[in-house]
């Protein structure tokens, strides 16, 4: 035996809301399921050919019960100058004795709705049209729409065979046992001369990511984004300290000259200089002393071995007269 989930239900909670929203006592809850209920038959019955998908249902502290209606066809349901919707809403109050307001929203896409889908595949039915044919067009028109994958089942006695038979046909994938799978299901009835013929579709669209679960948030103009901020340092730097109070003092205009800034090479030189040992100096001669050494030096290149002899004779002769 098959236990099958219902997709939507199966997903209540996950990211998929409610379709009843309001909170009652516990005495109060079965009276207020069953206006539920009623109020979603008379709807369904009396705008049949409207296309409806979905009813959404909400109740205030002050008795006032809003209902959405998502409709293909908001035209047919709101009739000549909002006339079918004032009847509409004046047939509620009338029944259930509480201020009723309705809300009509559009389907944009009626071949991504499976409720939608389902309908229009019944209408086929009823009108004689092949199952098989039906069933083949709407897969076509799903998948161009922009789906992931579609799955369609229908049961009975198909083509008016005495024997009831289901019927299945898909296209891409459903993978029904992921809960991030954003999976639509509906099923409606045909009715037929022969019977009653059921359909089942299944279509999924895409997977949901964490953040597409929340509630979409209201759309506003973008703000301008600030410049990023200098780093830390540099605005501790910029803040100016408290300084003790300064007295002024006269000084020399040769102190005040400022000395030039230093290369890297002219700071090197600098070092290597002090670096290097100072070399004594040597004593300063006096200018006689300097000049008969220069007149000796000269005398000594002049001179020639013929002269030498001389003088040392004559130095001699001065000996030995002494």
């Amino acid at each position: 035996m098959g236990h099958k989930v219902h997709p939507n239900a199966f997903r209540l909670g996950v990211f998929r809301p409610w379709e009843a929203n309001w909170f009652a006592n516990p005495k109060d809850y079965t009276n207020m399921l069953h206006e539920d209920l009623e109020m979603r038959r008379i709807i369904l019955s009396r705008l049949r050919n409207a296309g409806i998908a979905k009813i959404e249902t909400e109740r205030s502290s002050n008795a006032q019960l809003t209902v959405t209606i998502h409709t293909a066809k908001p035209g047919i349901v709101i009739g000549k100058g909002g006339s079918s919707v004032d009847q509409l809403r004046e047939e509620l109050e009338k029944r259930f004795g509480n201020r009723v307001r309705i809300s009509i929203q559009e389907i944009k896409q009626p071949e991504l709705d499976a409720q939608l889908v389902a309908e229009n595949i019944a209408s086929q039915i009823e009108r004689r049209i092949s199952y098989k044919r039906a069933m083949k067009q709407s897969i076509l028109r799903t998948m161009r729409a922009g789906a992931k994958g579609i799955r369609l089942y229908a049961g009975g006695r198909l083509r008016g065979a005495e024997m009831a038979r289901r019927e299945q046909d898909r296209e891409g994938r459903v993978p029904l046992h992921t809960l991030r799978a954003d999976i639509n299901f509906g099923r409606a009835t045909a009715k037929t001369t022969f019977g009653a013929i059921g359909i089942k579709v299944w279509i999924y669209k895409d997977q949901i990511s964490p953040a597409q679960r929340r509630v979409a948030p209201v759309v506003e103009e973008p703000l301008p984004v600030a410049e990023p901020l200098p780093p830390q340092a540099e605005i501790i730097e910029a803040i100016p300290e408290p300084q003790a109070a300064q007295v002024e003092v006269a000084t020399p205009e040769a102190v005040t000259a400022v000395t030039p800034r230093r290369t890297r090479t002219a700071t090197a030189k600098v070092e290597e200089k002090k670096a290097a040992p100072a070399r004594p100096k040597a004593a300063p001669k006096p200018k006689a002393e300097a000049k008969t050494e220069v007149k000796k030096t000269a005398v000594r290149t002049k001179s020639t071995p013929d002269e030498v002899k001389k003088a040392g004779g004559t130095r001699n002769t001065k000996k030995a007269d002494s």
